[in-house]
């Protein structure tokens, strides 16, 4: 999020790579909670480690190996709770610590790590395996689970940057770009909460640092519609200015797809928790290619749209979006892009970003540009999709492979004369990928609030 040469300066955070090396760290503390959302073991570090979770059956049990780590002499074990009979603790290599949990039942495990200071926090999600209840299997799951009543709210992902001990850019009058990132985060998000038909999650809420991979991860674990990162740039030249919105780059896409496809697990969550055998990797990779090809169409539809309504608002620094292999923008599932906000190196936008009435404004650019991309392409069984047209007489479709103009005018319920019509075509040969702008009928355009 930086340009050339201060964008080399921070290509290692950029890509992903660790912002400190791993050192001796002391586990001093553990407990295990238990609440609606399952059970969590959550582990208090002196530093950050390397570590590495696994399970074991026969009895069920789970492993955390902690490169580079001792006990503690004030660590006391933690009592069962939930899903965890008990806690042991040993030593797999000299200077390296194991933790392993004793389980009532298997469990399928998720981890993150918050750090705090000099110190880090790591949380394990011990979620039942197979998204079993009591041990029984969850019941079928009908097309109305999957894409509601109709009244559904678009989750709205908000990543602010940086955070914690990454202050990100400093601006001239030292601003920091994780201060102004978690202002604008919040401001969008109180946006969005307030339209009927979005809801926000945030993924940092605080002064907090979040590794790049686990940020689309929190965003993929809420279920989220679109993830959105914010950010401020910076530059060595200090007139440069104007916002930007940056979508994955074909090489983002392709190294992760690699990544994905290399974890049995990954590939698994990919297609709906089906597990994948050796002779599933070509089905894992043509469904990978399936579901990436698809969210790059719709992150580049949003960006655009979200672009459009910056113009409106201000000046901004390239007339189109940009693509960068940015680690935040990966998620192969969830449409995703990033808005740099202005350029805090610049004298005049780091005070502009200071003021919350300027950030109001922009977040009123930003949310309008989610709202016209939404009112024309809702995803179905959402508040959107139930008053598609209240906002502007038509709704777009894009043309997949395999579907004809018979097929898409029953899916929407118009003539095909309509769809002809109303996109100028002579006859009913339709493109994979060509938009249509399918005519709304009276009835839903006439739908209730």
């Amino acid at each position: 999020m930086r340009r050339l040469p201060a964008f080399a300066l921070l290509l290692p955070a950029l890509l992903g790579l660790s912002a400190f090396d791993a050192q001796a760290a002391r586990l001093d503390a553990m407990k295990v909670v238990q609440d609606d959302a399952g059970t969590h073991a959550v582990i208090d570090l002196t530093g950050a480690v390397d570590y590495k979770v696994f399970t074991l059956s026969n009895p069920d049990r789970l492993v955390l190996d902690l490169s580079g780590t001792s006990l503690g002499a004030a660590y006391r074990a933690p009592a069962p709770n939930g899903v965890v009979a008990g806690v042991r603790t040993g030593k797999p290599a000299e200077g390296d610590l194991r933790v392993v949990l004793d389980l009532a039942r298997a469990v399928k495990p998720r981890s993150r790590i918050e750090h705090i200071g000099s110190g880090s926090r790591l949380v394990l999600d011990l979620r039942d395996e197979g998204d079993t209840v009591a041990g029984k299997p969850a019941p079928a799951r009908t097309l109305q689970d999957v894409i509601g009543t109709g009244d559904r709210k678009l989750v709205i992902a908000i990543d602010a940057g940086h955070g914690g001990k990454d202050p990100g850019a400093i601006g001239p009058t030292r601003k920091y770009e994780k201060d102004i990132t978690l202002a604008i985060a919040r401001e969008l998000a109180a946006k969005i909460d307030a339209d009927p038909g979005m809801r926000a999650f945030l993924v940092r809420d605080r002064d907090v640092f979040i590794p790049l991979e686990q940020r689309y991860m929190i965003a993929r674990e809420a279920q989220a519609d679109l993830f959105i990162s914010i950010h401020a740039d910076a530059a060595h030249n200090k007139a440069a200015s104007g916002a930007s919105v940056y979508v994955l780059s074909l090489r983002g896409a392709s190294s992760e797809a690699a990544r994905w496809l290399a974890d049995q697990e990954n590939a698994a969550d990919l297609v709906g928790g089906v597990e994948l055998d050796a002779r599933d990797k070509n089905l894992a990779a043509v469904l990978l290619d399936l579901s990436q090809n698809a969210t790059m169409r719709v992150s580049d539809d949003v960006a655009t749209q979200v672009l459009a309504s910056l113009k409106q608002f201000g000046k901004t620094h390239k007339p189109q979006i940009e693509r960068a292999n940015f680690v935040v923008l990966r998620s192969p599932d969830v449409p995703s892009m990033l808005v740099e906000t202005g350029f805090i190196s610049n004298p005049g936008e780091e005070a502009k970003l200071s003021d919350p009435g300027y950030r109001k404004r922009m977040v009123e650019a930003i949310h309008g540009g989610l709202r016209a991309y939404f009112s024309d392409q809702a995803p179905p069984g959402t508040w959107y999709a139930a008053r598609q047209g209240q906002f502007g007489g038509s709704r777009q479709h894009v043309v997949s492979r395999g579907e004809t103009l018979s097929l898409i005018a029953a899916r929407h319920g118009v003539p095909m004369s309509s769809i002809r019509a109303a996109n100028k075509l002579s006859g009913d040969t339709v493109r994979i990928g060509e938009r249509l702008t399918i005519p709304v009928s009276p009835t839903l355009a006439s739908a209730p609030e």
